[in-house]
């Protein structure tokens, strides 16, 4: 049964270089993105995310984070994949959790989430499975 969860992001470091540009503006940007997380997720990920931009405010992204620090009070760490989009009305994401990817006692999680970036501290709302530890035997 997933669990239903949110934490809060800020972004703390954020590099962005454009590797490919194209008539009227368009351009291909790589960036390494460091953020602190407060919640129900609490630590540190970073991100590497490839951007699309269309125009100058519109932009199309994919990403691979890695998190580092507690999900529940359990300590691991975890990869999340992003697929987004940025425009006016600000960075929209929808993520899922690498399978096979948990570390420590997050070993074999599971979830999913989403979230809207429109200002400083960002909610994310997931859901999230996490096996259970073997009981131990007598």
């Amino acid at each position: 049964m997933s669990i239903q969860a949110c934490c809060r992001f800020k972004i703390t470091g954020w590099e962005e270089k454009r590797y490919q540009e194209f008539v009227g503006g368009a351009r291909l940007t790589r960036a390494k993105v460091l953020q602190v997380y407060q919640g129900d997720i609490s630590g540190e990920g970073t991100i590497e995310f490839l951007m699309a931009y269309s125009t100058a405010d519109k932009a199309s992204f994919v990403g691979l984070e890695l998190v580092k620090g507690k999900v529940a009070d359990k300590p691991g760490s975890f990869v999340i994949q992003h697929i987004g989009s940025y425009d006016s009305d600000g960075a929209h994401s929808t993520w899922s959790i690498v399978d096979g990817s948990g570390t420590g006692e997050l070993l074999g999680i599971t979830g999913k989430g989403s979230y809207l970036a429109v200002g400083e501290s960002v909610l994310v709302t997931f859901s999230y499975d996490l096996p259970g530890k073997p009981l131990p035997k007598v």
